[in-house]
């Protein structure tokens, strides 16, 4: 795929609404902006245009989206580094890349990107029949065909109720069981035709394809992806310096869930409701720039499709935080770095 290639693929979601916000921020001379979720570049090209000082630091666990990314950022060469990790290496990325220890901004696009979804060989989309994989990485960790190859059916029953919200997950997953008995399933075809045949009809009439919240459900435990969230927001809250932002585009609830919570934290003062004086160490340390969830309006989902599902989430570094509250979670494994 060429650099023409994935500019027309990938049509950035509410870009100049996240440089907007962004930009008090990364506008001046030597700012540095992390784009956490690189994909195929089309956020930090957007950046890099808009603000000709900028330095940007893109981290993706995909290394054909680094490839690609790389293509169509060559022209920034001199502004861009592209790190190979999970996002939730975002405070070493920062100490590595940023002014000090810290960067100005960090913008997160969560959830598949276009190019996963588009290369139907990856297995991510269940309107093509293709291998069972949907690892964002396909060097590592297990397939989506491992997973139901192995899963016990109250697991399975688990991550479909939990990470797809189906409500007719025991159903699935105790046909997926029924199935790997006779044969193992290695096609994303097959998979669909198994929830189609166990979601009732009167279901199936609205929502869109049936397969939709098994597929979302299996790649998001196939690649830790809510486990790689959480550990990766209270890291990129401590990467930003005291007047630099973070922008999150999340695509369903629990994505959009765990950002709430987290930049609502630091929205919050700790100070009891009676206390007279509230103490400096008790104060916000974040200021939240939007009211709720920002959603893509009509003409933005015209433009592009995928804005339909958009929540977007954004706040400003007021202070540090306060000792007691910055203990950040645990980090399973070390990263790869790969400079492009």
């Amino acid at each position: 795929m060429s650099q023409a290639d994935a500019a027309s693929l990938h049509v950035p979601v509410l870009a100049q609404r996240c440089l907007d916000l962004l930009a008090p921020a990364v506008g001046a001379p030597g700012a540095v902006l992390i784009d956490a979720t690189l994909g195929m570049g089309g956020h930090t090209e957007a950046a890099l245009r808009r603000f000709p000082g900028l330095r940007v630091v893109g981290i993706d666990r995909d290394p054909q989206a680094i490839e690609l990314a790389g293509a169509r950022l060559a022209p920034f060469v001199d502004r861009f580094t592209a790190v190979r990790t999970t996002y939730d290496h975002i405070d070493d990325v920062a100490a590595e890349h940023g002014r000090g220890g810290a960067v100005d901004g960090v913008l997160m696009d969560l959830g598949v990107s276009s190019l996963q979804l588009d290369d139907a060989g990856r297995g991510f989309a269940y309107a093509h029949d293709a291998p069972l994989d949907m690892r964002m990485d396909q060097s590592a960790g297990i397939s989506a065909a491992e997973l139901l190859a192995t899963a016990e059916e109250a697991e399975l029953r688990r991550i479909l109720r939990v990470y797809g919200e189906e409500k007719f997950a025991g159903r699935i997953a105790a046909a997926v069981v029924r199935r790997r008995e006779s044969a193992p399933l290695t096609r994303t075809g097959e998979l669909v035709e198994i929830v189609r045949e166990n979601i009732p009809q009167a279901a199936r009439r609205t929502g869109g394809n049936p397969a939709k919240r098994t597929f979302q459900a299996l790649r998001i435990a196939v690649n830790g992806e809510l486990e790689v969230l959480e550990r990766a927001l209270p890291r990129a809250v401590e990467a930003v310096t005291v007047g630099g932002r973070i922008v999150v585009e999340s695509y369903h609830s629990l994505e959009d869930r765990a950002v709430k919570a987290v930049l609502a934290r630091g929205a919050t003062s700790f100070a009891p409701p009676d206390m007279p004086v509230e103490p400096e160490t008790h104060r916000p340390y974040l200021k939240l720039l939007t009211r709720g969830a920002e959603e893509a309006d009509a003409a933005e989902q015209a433009r592009n499709p995928r804005a339909a599902s958009v929540r977007l989430r954004a706040a400003e570094r007021l202070r540090p935080t306060p000792d007691h509250l910055t203990t950040p979670p645990p980090r399973p494994r070390s990263p790869r770095r790969n400079a492009a």
